[in-house]
């Protein structure tokens, strides 16, 4: 049985990974401020969802295979980095593209809540770095023999947590939108954004195991 203490702990590890900055910030940030705070939180949900599955499969073990061969690591990553640049090609797209309505309201302009959630768990899942990640954090926290609820129970933790963080984040940028109503911000939210999701996905596939 996982302790309070034991649960606090993983919770904060957790959330000082999850506030890091990195390819989740940056697709919750663009989503909340292009699509508003539906599409934001449809994103950290997907963002949770790999979370909780990364989390349980690493307890299990089985993520373990993914650290241990370096082709499978390898195919993973590089996937990932190239999901990841498409996503910013795409932003860098509409930025060029323009198009951008200047109103008092601010349309949605991104990713609908569907596509949201789909990004924020693909990019979540696509990344190896999460199940390093949890392999070498999670077995400081699974008992000796762990019963089924038990690694329900860390899944559970590590999900709720970057939920609630990542809810956070779209929630604020969406109180933000007001500012972001002139095209020439959006158009540069675009371009940011797409620089930073295109960059980090050279980076990921640049580093190695």
């Amino acid at each position: 049985m996982i302790s309070t203490a034991q649960t606090l702990a993983l919770g904060g590890v957790i959330l000082v990974a999850a506030m890091s900055p990195g390819p989740d910030f940056v697709i919750v940030t663009r989503s909340s401020a292009l699509s508003g705070r539906r599409a934001g939180m449809a994103c950290a949900a997907g963002i949770a969802g790999g979370v909780f599955l990364w989390s349980v499969v690493s307890a299990l073990g089985v993520a373990g295979l993914l650290a241990a061969s370096a082709l499978a690591f390898t195919i993973v990553k590089l996937i990932g980095a190239g999901y990841l640049m498409l996503l910013g090609v795409r932003a860098l797209l509409a930025a060029r593209r323009g198009g951008y309505d200047s109103t008092a309201e601010l349309p949605a302009s991104g990713p609908s809540a569907i596509a949201a959630f789909r990004q924020g768990l693909l990019t979540n899942l696509l990344n190896p770095k999460v199940a390093v990640f949890f392999i070498a954090l999670l077995p400081q926290f699974v008992p000796a023999e762990p019963a089924v609820t038990d690694t329900l129970s860390l899944g559970a933790v590590a999900a709720l947590v970057s939920l609630t963080w990542f809810t956070v984040l779209a929630n604020i940028v969406n109180a933000l939108r007001g500012l972001l109503a002139k095209a020439t911000v959006r158009r540069t939210i675009d371009t940011v954004m797409g620089t930073l999701l295109v960059a980090f996905g050279i980076r990921i596939a640049l580093q190695s195991n």
